[in-house]
């Protein structure tokens, strides 16, 4: 039973696996707070255009 555990732990295949995994969960996570601090910043900009827009007269 040891030797089987023992064995186990020596065993590195998966390893490549879990940091693929992890890496890929950064840059998911990276991207969301990215996407999240662009959407707040540039959130008035559009409903701004849309007053400015509104308000001017045609010639």
């Amino acid at each position: 039973m040891f030797k089987r555990i023992k064995e186990f732990f020596r065993r590195e295949d998966g390893a490549v696996t879990v940091d693929w995994v992890v890496l890929t969960a950064a840059v998911v996570g990276l991207a969301g707070v990215a996407y999240n601090s662009i959407q707040d910043a540039s959130g008035g900009i559009g409903s701004n255009t849309g007053d400015y827009l509104a308000n001017k007269e045609v010639e």
